[in-house]
């Protein structure tokens, strides 16, 4: 009868490591499974990526924008995962950085959470309400048309002080950081404080000084920065423009010709362009045109509100192009350098 038990035990504990033999291998396969679906990397590409979910987009279009850009090493394996976590019910828009060595995991977690990685929105060397909308349409999800539409309505800003022509001020050149999925009005909104920030007591009380809203010191510096290339030179130019507006006298200021003809490109005012009938031909009209003819930047500014003080009314550029000026206290005086720099553009054929 011991034999017997002796017999039974050593059977059963040849059946209980077999058990658990089985049972280890399965728990070994099962991590190795998990492993590979949940944990493996499975991004291709070798460096970060930016990968893009529209807002409205559903699960099918994220795979399928995964597959056309080629990012998964393993596309079943993703969408086993997607399916565990449940993130075939989870889509959220954004932008999200992808980085190499991601597994299943972590790329669903981004995604699935909503956690998006800024992007860097950059504003520069734009004029016009169109210019802005196709640049920035280019950077955020809202696109070119949908900029265009909320800020040419002026019942979406109104209630700022803003109008159809003066909206321009409210755009700092910089570069800025946005979520993707930032909308046209709520673009607006975050310049409307950065505007707000950039005009702190102190600057509001300089304007005040040179008799100017916030608004006109920004109209003066666009017309500036398209009138000056040398940013040393924007506050002696400014002492001039704020010279002319004390005595009532026109600005006559190029850039708001080229404005009002809608034409950039040109190097030289001919006489034709000064009867031009607009609110921006400031050789027809005294005082500051109703708004930007560019959006002004912080040197443009910080220009007019630190203006260089003088007796000078006149500027001319020099005639070899450096993008300096002459200045001069008389018209007689003025005229000379003028004719001298026309003598040049005739030299070198800039007819316009």
């Amino acid at each position: 009868m011991k034999n017997e038990f002796i017999i039974f035990a050593e059977i059963m504990k040849k059946v209980i490591l077999i058990i658990s033999s089985a049972i280890f291998l399965v728990l070994i396969a099962a991590a190795v499974t998990g492993w590979n679906i949940m944990l493996k990397p499975n991004i291709k590409p070798d460096a970060p990526v930016r990968f893009y979910i529209h807002t409205g987009a559903g699960f099918s279009e994220v795979i399928d924008s995964l597959s056309e850009r080629d990012l998964l090493i393993n596309k079943k394996s993703f969408l086993l995962a997607s399916r565990l976590k449940h993130f075939d019910n989870h889509v959220r828009p954004g932008s999200y950085v992808l980085k190499p060595g991601m597994g299943n995991n972590n790329i669903i977690n981004i995604l699935r959470s909503g956690r998006q990685t800024p992007v860097k929105v950059i504003i520069n060397d734009v004029r016009t309400i169109a210019d802005l909308a196709g640049k920035v349409g280019r950077q955020i999800e809202a696109d070119s048309a949908q900029i265009y539409v909320f800020l040419t309505n002026p019942l979406n800003y109104s209630d700022d002080g803003f109008t159809r022509d003066n909206v321009m001020t409210v755009f700092i050149p910089d570069t800025y950081e946005f979520y993707w999925t930032t909308t046209a009005e709520n673009f607006y909104r975050r310049m409307l404080r950065e505007f707000k920030a950039y005009w702190t007591p102190e600057r509001v009380e300089k304007a005040k000084s040179i008799n100017m809203t916030p608004v006109e010191v920004s109209i003066l510096a666009s017309i500036i920065d398209e009138e000056v290339v040398k940013t040393e030179e924007k506050p002696k130019i400014a002492g001039v423009y704020l010279n002319r507006l004390r005595i009532g006298m026109p600005l006559q200021a190029c850039p708001t010709i080229k404005f009002a003809i809608n034409d950039f490109s040109i190097r030289r005012v001919l006489d034709e362009y000064l009867t031009v009938e607009s609110p921006y031909n400031t050789y027809k009209h005294t005082g500051l045109p109703p708004g930007p003819v560019r959006c002004a930047s912080r040197s443009g500014l910080n220009a007019v509100l630190n203006a260089e003080k003088s007796d000078y009314l006149y500027f001319a550029a020099k005639s070899d192009f450096s993008g300096t000026h002459y200045f001069s206290r008389t018209l007689a005086e003025h005229n000379a350098h003028a004719a001298e720099y026309h003598r040049e553009l005739n030299k070198k054929k800039i007819y316009r």
